[in-house]
């Protein structure tokens, strides 16, 4: 059974409230110890008690643009998938990761009740070194401890029961200072699976650390763009000097400024042979540290192009879609009879029905498309879209999970 998270918010919450009249408490190294009878199944609002600005970044999205869109599995005819109504639409995805309605109804539909991915519910972890080859996936917890998801100790916490932060400052419970923290380690585990496949589901971590870091385009780990950095007490109760701390939100696929800085769309008509119009269209990766989109294969970037007329009537048009393969292989319809005998046939042939597109942008990347529209002779606008969809399978009339991130354009003269 879920915890009554907003009787706990309000636990949390209320101490902070009046932190400014409440005098500054003793040394915490001298509080009674704290013992983590549940591991990393320990909710996050017991931490808040001590840590309640980071818990409210965590469990509120306080600091972000976070907001759960609703979406559906396919028809416009579907009832939307939501949070649960006790679960703020602007908490971050590591705090909704127990309830978020994607896992669960994939658990339902195809995977026997059992955990469709342990990154949901871990146990503790040791961090690994950033460049192991293969990384595994994090130990499962058993389903009855499933009522809570990623927690603040499913990443603090050590095997041994410690928690591990950048510092190691003394406080009630046993601390431990791990540089690693700062780094991708931390995100390793969870944003992987299985070896590197480019174009794949699921490969964030070997995004960055193949394609950008070890690429040498940058020295910056995820929690540099994700966890922003800022100067504050961690425990505002106690009385602990300010530090240097990331922002615990995570931003990514539900805040429109996280989605919107990765890619942007260079325009141009290059030189062609007598009575063609070629254009080219260039889909850069600007800023994020790893391909666009990634993670879910759900996740789509749409680029529509028109040409538009001195009248602003669409006269020509296309559409082109990019978007992680679910399998080790491009996704393509051919491959639907050969998916009915699947264990996981629901989601590959969902996959493969939506046939062959254009894998994400790499870290880095400059991938130019082109495009030789049908015009008669004449002056007309090409306007460049970007369109960023939280799941690609549906019906692509559906717009509320739809994000328009960039848009661009040029004068264009057909001969």
């Amino acid at each position: 059974m879920r915890r009554p998270r907003a009787i706990l918010w309000f636990a949390v919450l209320t101490p902070i409230i009046f932190a400014a009249d409440a005098p500054k408490r003793r040394d915490p190294a001298a509080e009674p110890p704290i013992f983590w009878p549940y591991g990393a199944a320990t909710a996050s609002e017991f931490c808040g008690v001590c840590h309640a600005a980071i818990y409210q970044e965590h469990a509120l999205g306080i600091g972000a643009d976070l907001v759960w869109k609703p979406m559906v599995l396919k028809s416009l005819d579907e009832s939307p998938l939501l949070l649960p109504s006790d679960m703020p639409k602007t908490a971050t995805a590591h705090h909704a990761a127990g309830v978020d309605p994607w896992p669960i109804r994939a658990r339902e539909a195809e995977n026997g009740g059992a955990s469709c991915n342990v990154c949901h519910f871990p146990e503790a972890f040791a961090l690994p070194d950033i460049n192991t080859p293969v990384m595994a996936e994090p130990i499962p917890r058993a389903l009855s401890r499933e009522s809570v998801g990623v927690t603040c100790a499913s990443c603090h916490m050590t095997p041994d029961g410690k928690i591990r932060g950048s510092y190691g400052a003394p406080a009630p419970h046993e601390s431990v200072a791990d540089p690693a923290m700062r780094t991708s380690a931390a995100c390793a585990y969870c944003h992987s699976k299985g070896p590197r496949v480019v174009g794949k589901q699921t490969q964030t971590f070997y995004e960055w650390r193949d394609d950008f870091y070890n690429a040498g385009l940058s020295k910056q780990h995820c929690q540099d763009c994700h966890m922003p950095r800022t100067i504050r007490s961690l425990a505002e109760l106690y009385n602990v000097p300010a530090r240097v701390v990331g922002r615990h939100l995570w931003t990514g696929d539900h805040s429109a400024t996280r989605v919107g800085e990765g890619l942007t769309v260079a325009l141009t008509q290059p030189d062609s042979a007598e009575g063609a119009t070629q254009l080219a269209l260039q889909v850069i990766n600007v800023a994020a540290g790893h391909s666009v989109p990634t993670g879910s294969n759900r996740r789509a970037v749409y680029l529509t192009a028109e040409i538009l007329d001195n009248n602003g009537a669409v006269a020509a048009s296309r559409e082109w879609m990019f978007a992680p393969w679910y399998g080790n292989r491009p996704d393509d319809r051919s491959f639907l009879e050969a998916d009915q005998s699947l264990p996981d046939a629901i989601a590959a042939t969902q996959a493969d029905a939506q046939g062959p597109h254009e894998p994400p942008i790499r870290a880095g990347e400059n991938r130019v498309l082109s495009w030789a529209p049908k015009l008669s002779p004449g002056a007309y606008t090409l306007r460049a879209t970007l369109v960023y969809d939280l799941n690609g399978y549906n019906d692509r009339a559906f717009k509320d999970d739809q994000t328009q991130i960039y848009q661009t354009s040029i004068a264009v003269q057909t001969p």
